[in-house]
């Protein structure tokens, strides 16, 4: 039996984890009181004793839990910002390479993406590799999510009875171009270049679609080019390609809210062309990702208590 322990389970991404994973019988949870769940004493204890412990905390809550591991087989998996460029960290993304699925699978130490990273580095990983475009690229990028992508802060403020009639509309934030995971996009795709990254928050739950628009004389290739290396990475029930998400001239970017799948896609036309990732920022951008590593490191099916 696997012993599994999640390090901050009381919040957003936590609790999603916990959802997942409440029902199995081929985990053994381990669970803190309330009175005990910050204590470092009972933490250090519990994170030694699981096979696999999840980090569901702040970047330097996250650090410290690490230095907490002095057991050499407890596989870590944190969804912080604090590992993901870190070279000694694999990054749990195992659909964009095989390779890196391999690396999942036999690493004690792996690093969830960011939700916003999530999609941006699904849409431009693959077409780097393919050499569509070029490292030197020059990218934009802009994502629309749900406000629970801001944690319980935010949350509580949206669900406010009292609330800013502000939260009423969409919330461009992100401003000074310093986004928490402008490194990570960059990276992993191993762009020369950061994209000018435009993430907007809004009045709903969860959910996320983030674009890449490309101007074709950016590609070496054509749009069909880029829908061809779609197909041929992304054609499982986890990450799928969809040849056409219109839906009636728009793209909701709460359509896989609740669920732990992604959707790529490619709109626009051959001059103008639109990549588009949709998700949820709390499924695939966050706790479903979390959860589909921990399957790929016990070697069970990696849809094992997703929701798809």
């Amino acid at each position: 039996m696997t012993k599994v322990f999640i390090d901050g389970s009381a919040g957003t991404t936590g609790l999603r984890i916990y959802e997942r994973l409440e029902s199995r019988k081929d985990i053994e949870l381990i669970r803190l009181s309330e009175a005990f769940r910050k204590d470092s004493a009972a933490r250090k204890e519990a994170l030694n004793a699981a096979n696999i412990a999840f980090l569901c905390l702040p970047d330097e809550a996250a650090r410290e839990a690490v230095s907490l591991v002095g057991n050499e087989n407890t596989v870590i998996i944190d969804t912080s910002t604090a590992h993901r460029t870190n070279p000694f960290w694999v990054y749990g993304f195992p659909e964009i390479s095989p390779f890196i699925e391999q690396k999942i699978a036999n690493s004690k130490r792996i690093a969830v993406p960011g939700c916003h990273a999530s999609g941006f580095i699904s849409l431009i990983f693959p077409l780097v590799e393919a050499g569509i475009l070029s490292k030197d690229a020059l990218l934009t990028c802009f994502s629309v999510t749900g406000y629970s992508g801001g944690g319980k802060k935010m949350i509580a403020e949206y669900e406010s009875q009292e609330r800013d009639s502000l939260l009423s509309a969409p919330r461009q934030y992100g401003l000074s171009q310093m986004h928490k995971h402008l490194p990570e996009m960059t990276a992993i795709c191993g762009l020369a270049n950061p994209p000018i990254f435009s993430p907007i928050v809004d009045d709903f739950y969860s959910g996320m679609a983030v674009t890449v628009p490309l101007f074709k004389g950016q590609l070496n290739g054509t749009a069909e080019d880029i829908k061809r290396v779609y197909k041929d990475t992304y054609s499982n029930s986890i990450v799928r390609y969809n040849d056409n998400v219109d839906e009636g001239g728009f793209v909701s970017a709460n359509r896989l809210s609740g669920k732990d799948n992604m959707e790529i896609s490619v709109a626009g036309n051959g001059d103008r062309i639109l990549l588009i990732s949709r998700y949820d920022n709390l499924g695939k951008g966050a706790s479903g990702a979390a959860v589909e590593c921990m399957n790929i490191v016990m070697g069970v099916d990696k849809t094992t208590g997703l929701e798809l």
